[in-house]
């Protein structure tokens, strides 16, 4: 039986990670039933499952990829960064699954508080990233600094959180280019 590379599992997972994701965006959590993961990603149940422990974990894990770019994102650009990314993606297909992969995590979150307790260190991630950065801005003196950081902090995500309802909706993009630009404004120093 020939041997199967790390490489080769790896590029497997993510195959199966972007269907997914696609799936439980079109489906919702409860949606994506065994047999539509297995449609979207062309493979059996075992070959799914032998990546992931259970349809739990293969959504959690798709949600955790998802949150893992966006630190990186805020660590190296910032919180508009990702929401100016986002705007730009918003007509791909791949953006409309990620937007839907958002809204279920947040429906998780209220009503599953197994998965809540799980998602508690990414979520801890990302506003770490968002703070890290806005301390940054601060020291080099771009940032305004007559408000806490975790005001500015909460604010943003606030705008972040905003954008992805406003989206996933199916609301046209219309301007707002120009007001993640005000919302850039807002946090900058005079």
């Amino acid at each position: 039986m020939p041997r199967v590379s790390q490489d080769q599992l790896d590029a497997r997972r993510q195959e199966i990670l972007a269907a997914a994701r696609a799936c439980f965006a079109r489906h919702g959590y409860e949606g994506a039933t065994v047999r539509r993961l297995e449609e979207a990603t062309g493979l059996s149940r075992g070959a799914i499952f032998h990546h992931f422990r259970d349809k739990d974990s293969l959504f959690l894990a798709v949600a955790e990829d998802d949150a893992a770019a966006m630190v990186e994102t805020v660590a190296r650009n910032g919180l508009v960064q990702v929401m100016r990314d986002l705007l730009a993606r918003a007509v791909s297909p791949d953006t409309t699954g990620w937007l839907g992969s958002q809204l279920e995590v947040s429906r998780r979150l209220r009503t599953d508080p197994a998965f809540a307790k799980r998602w508690t260190e990414r979520s801890e991630a990302i506003a770490g990233a968002t703070r890290e950065r806005l301390v940054r801005q601060r020291e080099a003196g771009v940032l305004r600094d007559d408000v806490p950081i975790d005001v500015l902090a909460q604010f943003l995500e606030l705008a972040y959180d905003g954008l992805v309802l406003h989206l996933a909706m199916g609301r046209p993009a219309g301007d707002l280019a120009r007001v993640l630009d005000l919302v850039e404004e807002a946090v900058r120093r005079h």
